[in-house]
């Protein structure tokens, strides 16, 4: 889970860059990334949804308050997923050699993204990871 945080947090790290060098950008850095954000978020968000999340509800007794959290993480999977994918087509036409109409929106659009999955993170570290015996204190 560790690792799974770490490289979330440097796709992250990744895409903050991209959003601070706007309209100029590393082209091959963005299809680079764009060929990795989703399947890397479908392999991490599946261990979560089969290992992490089973074990969190067990240590915690099923509460209903847990189950709402997990219910929750799941639901912000289907969303970060759905995200990746708009976030790779725009990486993809930018990569591929698309002019940055309007860099503001694409730095919104990214800074969206990647604040939401820290966010994710930072709650599966101070509740979920905690409650099953693992101690996560990386910063964020």
């Amino acid at each position: 889970m560790k690792r799974a945080h770490g490289e979330k947090l440097q796709l992250c790290d990744a895409l903050e860059k991209i959003a601070d060098a706007l309209p100029n950008v590393d082209r091959l850095k963005c299809l680079g990334i764009a060929n990795a954000i989703v399947p890397l978020l479908r392999n991490i968000h599946q261990y979560e949804e089969t290992i992490i999340f089973p074990a969190y509800e067990a240590a915690t007794g099923g509460s209903n308050a847990n189950l709402a959290s997990t219910r929750r993480l799941r639901a912000e999977h289907v969303e970060d997923e759905c995200f990746a994918g708009e976030v790779t087509e725009i990486l993809l036409a930018i990569g591929h050699g698309e002019a940055v109409e309007n860099a503001e929106a694409v730095g919104f659009m990214l800074r969206g993204f990647f604040e939401s999955m820290r966010r994710h993170i930072a709650f599966e570290r101070e509740h979920v990871l905690p409650a099953i015996g693992i101690i996560d204190q990386g910063a964020i």
